[in-house]
């Protein structure tokens, strides 16, 4: 089938990558506008962009999908279908009825659970045992549209919103793949979705605050929900530290927020048993083992992280 890709971050890269190495045609990408990126803040193209250009496709970046001009050549190209994962942006319903089949978004939930921009992050922080991807029919509600098909990917212990993620995306790519052949060869029969739909917006730098008054399984759900981002934190001496995942620790207690610093390791008192601190990145310095942290800045047990 003739289509045109819309999506943005490296997780949709690897769909795209898929997609691209298969029997169907992609004619263009979709992608957003390039941005200011990184700790230098210099501005890049996402990695979709760049792989469509190394790969020789049309690249279109509209500043909005109701652009006039982007909706004539999206009818121009007259694409059989249009497959989205991670966008980043609302496609209007004049640009829904263009593609003969519609638009398929992959999405990284098993829907109706956690409709919306981070359905990863919240299973990881919910405690959820499995989640997975599904391929839908894309219309005006937020992650609404009846399904065509998903996998599933259990949420191990120790797993963080990226590793899980990165497992999603390939998995993800194979199902969106054997969607648009079902689509093609007219097997696919899209059904409602079914259940109580939960909601999963983004995540903010504020909800990434480590709150450490809260059992440490919570805790530890919370950083991992957040890493890579938006990056759990809380601040120690007034300055803000940067806290990778941690380790329910099996000592005595602590008080919330208190400290117990070893010569290996940092336990972090919770509203339960402590938890040891892993990695974490100080203010405008590098990431670094905590206890090499604590050795540097001469943390002392009367320290309190807030």
């Amino acid at each position: 089938m003739r289509c045109v890709f819309a999506g943005t971050p490296a997780v949709a890269a690897v769909a795209l990558a898929e997609l691209v190495a298969s029997h169907h045609e992609v004619m263009a990408v979709v992608t957003r506008p390039d941005a200011p990126s990184g700790r230098g803040r210099a501005v890049s193209s996402s990695p979709v962009a760049e792989l469509a250009r190394d790969a020789g496709i049309e690249v279109q970046q509209p500043i909005s999908l109701r652009d006039a001009e982007w909706l004539t050549r999206l009818a121009d190209l007259a694409p059989d279908v249009a497959p989205i994962v991670a966008y980043g942006g609302l496609v209007p319903p004049a640009a829904l009825t263009i593609p003969r089949h519609g638009w398929v978004n992959l999405h990284f939930s098993l829907l109706p659970a956690w409709r919306g921009a981070a359905p990863v992050q919240h299973a990881v922080w919910r405690g959820d045992d499995i989640t997975g991807a599904t391929t839908f029919a894309l219309e005006e509600g937020l992650d609404t549209g009846p399904v065509y098909g998903t996998v599933t990917e259990p949420i191990g212990p120790g797993d963080t919103a990226g590793a899980l993620l990165d497992r999603l995306a390939v998995i993800g790519a194979g199902l969106l793949l054997a969607t648009l052949d079902a689509i093609e060869s007219g097997q696919a029969h899209p059904v409602p979705q079914a259940g109580d739909p939960s909601l999963a917006p983004k995540l903010t730098v504020d909800d990434a605050h480590v709150r450490w008054d809260v059992p440490a399984v919570g805790i530890d759900r919370q950083v991992r929900a957040c890493t890579p981002a938006p990056g759990a934190w809380t601040t120690c001496r007034g300055d803000r530290l940067g806290v990778g995942p941690v380790e329910l620790a099996d000592a005595e207690g602590l008080r919330p927020g208190h400290l117990r610093v070893g010569k290996r390791d940092v336990l972090v008192g919770t509203a339960t048993e402590p938890v040891r601190l892993g990695l974490v990145r100080p203010a405008g310095k590098r990431e670094m083992p905590a206890a090499d942290w604590a050795r540097g800045v001469r943390l002392l047990d009367s320290d309190v992280l807030s």
